[in-house]
């Protein structure tokens, strides 16, 4: 039962199976088992080369789907008329960005033009399953994917990541603070909603914090051209009018937007059991992208940060949490979410994604199972930490669930080999257990559709009185807005970073925990009191100068003295991890990543692997409503101009973790704390002349780059460790993060409940 809440007055394979398993257990697995352990993956860290070819364009889900069955369940492909129809998102990169061609091409196969987005060259179609194959061989295609459902993969809280050290906020008491709050910082939370009439999100007496409202449910399958509208003109006003939910009595009938808006920046001092968030002071940018039954899809997203881009300045939007990831078998580079997300980046705005809750499959652990946007380099992708409800951080643990790394999706050459990113991934991991925060309810007062299935997130939460609401939940999606707090601090005490500037410092200062790897922790774990210090240290003209392209490389960047690399929490003190991953397979150390400026510090360039790419966008003209280079138009991405990547005084420690091993814990399963423990030493090797990149090609500084192979797919070692093939979810599911109980990694096949 929900408690009341106080409102104010007004088929079989018979006997040859269990002999095929026999056999498979006694023959088959331990001779696999001696071929894995032989198995090498050469640094740097596990990447995959893959013969010449060309690429296939299809995702490998695309293309099972257009060759099998309807499948039951299966939203983005169905029977309509006699016809199989599949919705798709196209990736073009035709020089005519409205992509005119393309869209009279898919008309005359008898598809529909849904919209198309300014964040990526993409449309949004919905045709016959038939015509895939015809729009694949086009020339000007460069990718096609599913239209994939999306759901949502203080205070204690405050104490235990550090906000209310004494570099951050030396005074907090149930009605007031000092220090760092976040205030004046934008944090855009695309998700379910958010109930802006609830407490947490007070601004004083009457207002709240939630400064602007919209549903873009829905917007991504709509006959949309929202991205060809100019700012302030009469069409871009009443798309704004159109999409505008402010005056919603259901802002977040899910209920999980709200309780990721308030752990990021919730107040919740005026009860006995205090629950506010990491920014109690920031602005909060409602993006509704997930229905009231916690789903969505990929196109829907990609419009919500279509609006983003539009409206950042006018926000002062630095910041955008998505507590959701969708599964994706496609290479970082192709996957139409993950070119969103990078563009985003690219404009100066952080953005923080869920790493995923599939760590575990039938009580085994699974690496390889991080989602989409977190697989992107640009991403700041966030695993889950248990802190053990309490406020010390010696006992604190990686969570079971929280996804794994390495990142899975690949690019498919047309003879069948797929080229796997293997990135790194998360980046690090934040407090993601047990989280008790802010629960929405209607205008009316009935609970949300999280709390109403699973009464069980209310136990033990009194005082439920309408507006003051409370419940508590799991995963690395409330994980990452804990984050996102963190780096609204960051901005504050420091206004000048980049995105990929403020990932390095996080990492840097972030705390390794005992027995976890680099691709179950990354670097470790969050440490605000340290961020906050070493954000302040630096220049705060880094980014304008990055934009304005007058920051050289070597330039000194820090304000003052580096601090100490250790901190003290709760009576706690531990050292910094000192760990930066770079090129997304590369291990960085060093003050010199602080004091002289990295190219790698530029949002619009991406290094993996021994490539690098670069975003390039354009910007709308000035106009009455907003002043010139404010407003981006269109983006593309090219491989990176000649230069420099890193400088030299820079320590790599690719070399020290050697070659991948998961057995022997190596490579990119090396752990985190004993990898820190070589850095803190002085181990690693300094470069001479940095890192440079050569007509598209990393001089790799004697760093190995031969390509390897990950562990084969889907084979159960004997210490239970799963490596996934990039979790292929149910019909492809953008989920919200979170879990209200025990979790198990859903694979294809499994059906998807609901938290």
């Amino acid at each position: 039962m929900l408690p009341r809440l106080s409102l104010p007055k007004d088929k079989k394979m018979g006997w040859i199976m269990p002999f095929i398993v026999l056999i498979e257990r006694r023959l088959l697995r331990p001779m696999w088992l001696m071929l894995l352990a032989t198995v090498v993956l050469v640094t740097g860290i596990g990447a995959h080369a893959g013969k010449p070819g060309k690429p296939r364009k299809l995702a490998r889900d695309m293309e099972v789907a257009v060759n099998s069955p309807v499948q039951p369940g299966e939203r983005w492909v169905r029977n309509r008329g006699g016809r199989r129809m599949v919705d798709a998102i196209i990736v073009g990169n035709a020089s005519d960005r409205s992509m005119a061609e393309l869209r009279a091409h898919v008309e005359r196969l008898g598809g529909t033009v849904n919209a198309a987005f300014s964040s990526v060259q993409a449309l949004s179609v919905t045709v016959p399953t038939r015509a895939v194959a015809e729009l694949d061989d086009r020339d000007d295609v460069v990718s096609i994917s599913p239209n994939r459902t999306t759901r949502h993969s203080f205070s204690t809280l405050e104490t235990t990541t550090g906000a209310t050290s004494a570099s951050v906020r030396p005074y907090s008491s149930a009605t007031n603070y000092t220090g760092l709050d976040g205030k004046g910082i934008g944090i855009a939370v695309l998700d379910s909603g958010v109930m802006s009439g609830h407490k947490h999100m007070a601004n004083g007496l009457l207002g709240n914090r939630v400064v602007r409202q919209v549903n873009m449910v829905g917007q991504g399958a709509k006959l949309s051209w929202a991205a060809s509208l100019p700012p302030g003109s009469i069409e871009r006003n009443l798309y704004e009018t159109s999409v505008n939910n402010n005056l919603s009595a259901t802002p977040d009938g899910y209920g999980h937007g709200t309780h990721v808006a308030a752990i990021a920046a919730g107040r919740g001092g005026y009860r006995a059991l205090d629950t506010t968030g990491i920014a109690p002071g920031a602005s909060i940018v409602d993006v509704k992208v997930l229905g009231d039954d916690g789903s969505g899809n990929v196109a829907d997203v990609i419009a919500g940060l279509d609006w983003v881009l539009y409206n950042a300045r006018q926000y002062n939007i630095r910041i955008v949490n998505m507590s959701l990831s969708a599964g994706s078998t496609t290479s970082w580079v192709q996957d139409p979410l993950a070119q969103a997300a990078r563009a985003v980046a690219a404009t100066g705005i952080v953005v923080v994604a869920a790493a995923g809750n599939y760590g575990q499959a039938t009580g085994k652990t699974t690496m390889g199972t991080i989602g989409s946007p977190g697989h992107d380099p640009s991403v700041l992708t966030v695993g889950s930490s248990n802190m053990k409800l309490t406020p010390g951080r010696s006992d604190d643990v990686v969570n079971n669930f929280s996804s794994r790394g390495p990142t899975r999706g690949a690019v498919v050459l047309s003879n069948g080999q797929r080229m796997v990113d293997n990135l790194i991934k998360p980046d690090l991991v934040a407090p993601g257990n047990a989280l008790v925060s802010a629960a929405s309810t209607s205008s009316l007062g009935q609970w949300n559709l999280l709390a109403s299935r699973n009464p069980a997130l209310l136990t033990g939460l009194t005082g439920q009185t309408f507006s003051q609401t409370l419940m508590m939940l799991s995963g690395t999606s409330v994980s990452a807005p804990v984050v996102s707090g963190a780096v609204a601090l960051m901005l504050q005490a420091n206004p000048g970073l980049t995105p990929p500037l403020v990932k390095a410092i996080l990492q840097y200062s972030a705390q390794p925990l005992p027995g976890a790897s680099l691709v179950e922790q990354g670097a470790g774990m969050l440490n605000i009191d340290g961020a906050v210090r070493m954000a302040r240290a630096l220049r705060t003209d880094i980014a304008s100068r990055v934009a304005a392209g007058t920051l050289l490389p070597g330039q000194p960047i820090n304000l003052t003295a580096l601090p100490t690399p250790t901190s003290t929490i709760n009576g706690q003190t531990f050292n910094w991890s000192r760990t930066v991953i770079v090129g997304g397979r590369h291990i960085a150390t060093g003050t010199a990543l602080f004091t002289q400026y990295q190219p790698i510090y530029n949002p619009r360039m991406n290094w993996v692997g021994n490539q690098a790419r670069q975003v390039q966008l354009g910007y709308w003209p000035a106009s009455l409503t907003s002043p010139a280079n404010s407003v981006p138009q269109w983006f593309d991405e090219v491989v990176a101009p000649s230069g420099a990547l890193l400088g030299p005084g820079v320590r790599l420690a690719t070399s020290l973790v050697g070659t991948s091993s998961l057995i022997g814990k190596t490579g990119m399963f090396t752990p985190t704390t004993t990898l820190s423990q070589w850095l803190i030493s002085g181990s690693g090797q300094t470069l001479a002349s940095g890192i440079v990149l050569s007509e598209g090609v990393v001089l790799s500084e004697g760093i190995v780059l031969s390509e390897g192979i990950v562990l084969s797919e889907g084979i159960v070692l004997s210490e239970g460790i799963v490596l996934s093939e990039g979790v292929v979810l149910s019909e492809g599911v953008v989920l919200s993060e979170s879990t209200s109980g025990n979790t198990q990694a859903r694979t294809a096949g499994m059906p998807v409940a609901e938290p």
